[in-house]
């Protein structure tokens, strides 16, 4: 008999802490542990899109590097190696139950486009319509530090806004968000997390042993796709069955979780939310417009508003909206390209340069 479970579709992602152990080597045991939790929920019909790290950590352990390479061909050597290596044993773990799982390698510049974009989110809904399980990670071999995603923590935000996920699940590996330093007596772990209090001040900047990002990364990530509606939590992948009780809700597991909001936004505002690092130019508005766009009420940005553009953009193109003061108000889509903008500048009784619906703001 199926169990039956309050979520229907999570995006899984695994951090290199979880899957390295201490001497940069691939932790098997672990990694077996986890593909046995994710298969049973899979059986009894959970979808699950696995977004993986681990490549450049695996490869590590197996290349022995000639002279010294910069950081960028480090993890292209590292990544061709461990990509092949980590993907062929989550295929044999999984065919030991049965299930299929296929490999998914994405860059930042693939997701850039709406019509990239939702290339990769068909390919991805047609692994999962058939049973296949995805598991995605950032193609190191080809991505170059300006096109990087900050770590995977950015690209599984991405991946659950898109695949319209209900849950976005991070292992690292510590409990959660701690209201101090982890380690000493005293802090603990935070629960639960309102998206509209700011408890950055309790996050260490400190990244991890093996992964690229760090807590302060995975807490603006969780704090944006919570926003859009996902659930977001952070827990210790290495705590024993681990998945099975975070899905499964139980009450006395550690971990935070983030309140999602309970205004779900629309596929076209997903992408936009995550498109900030794709932004072409950007777009200077007064303290009024400013204020109009944060109100309770739906506005779109108007020409009047406008005080500076920045950086040259096509119709359509991607900029960053900014206050008076340059701090960054949100991002949106367009309606004219830079040069018609200009022209349109404090301007009245025009169409919006940005409608509400192409406006995603922070």
């Amino acid at each position: 008999m199926l169990k039956m479970y309050r979520l229907k579709r999570i995006a899984l992602k695994i951090g290199s802490n979880v899957l390295t152990r201490k001497d940069g080597t691939l932790d098997i045991t672990r990694m077996s542990s986890l593909v046995d939790q994710i298969a049973e929920l899979h059986r009894n019909g959970l979808e699950i899109i696995l977004i993986s790290s681990g490549a450049v950590a695996s490869g590590r352990s197996e290349v022995q590097v000639k002279g010294k390479l910069d950081n960028v061909s480090a993890r292209q050597l590292y990544s061709a190696v461990g990509q092949a290596k980590l993907i062929n044993r989550y295929y044999d773990f999984f065919k030991e139950h049965g299930i299929a799982c296929g490999q998914v390698l994405t860059t930042k510049e693939s997701l850039g486009t709406r019509r990239h974009y939702l290339n990769q989110k068909n390919c991805v809904s047609v692994m999962l319509e058939n049973k296949v399980i995805p598991i995605m990670n950032e193609n190191d071999t080809i991505a170059v530090t300006e096109l990087m995603f900050t770590d995977n923590d950015e690209l599984s935000g991405m991946i659950a806004a898109m695949m319209n996920a209900e849950a976005l699940i991070i292992l690292s590996n510590v409990d959660g968000i701690y209201n101090g330093k982890p380690g000493h007596s005293g802090p603990e772990v935070i629960r639960e997390i309102d998206i509209d209090k700011d408890i950055s001040a309790y996050i260490q900047v400190t990244k991890s042993a093996f992964g690229r990002g760090g807590m302060i990364t995975k807490y603006r990530i969780a704090r944006k796709a919570a926003k859009e509606g996902i659930e977001v939590i952070i827990a210790n992948g290495k705590t024993e069955n681990i998945l099975k009780q975070l899905v499964e809700n139980k009450s006395d597991v550690i971990c935070s979780r983030f309140l999602p909001s309970q205004k779900a936004s629309s596929g076209i505002k997903k992408w936009i939310a995550h498109s900030d690092s794709f932004a072409k130019g950007e777009i200077h508005i007064n303290a009024n417009a400013a204020k109009a766009l944060s109100g309770e009420k739906a506005n779109s940005l108007l020409p009047v508003g406008i005080i500076a553009v920045e950086g040259e953009f096509e119709k359509d193109d991607i900029v960053r909206i900014l206050d008076e003061k340059g701090l960054p108000i949100g991002v949106g889509k367009v309606s004219y390209d830079s040069k018609k903008t200009r022209e349109l500048i404090g301007k009245k009784g025009n169409k919006p340069v940005i409608h509400y619906d192409y406006l995603y703001l922070e």
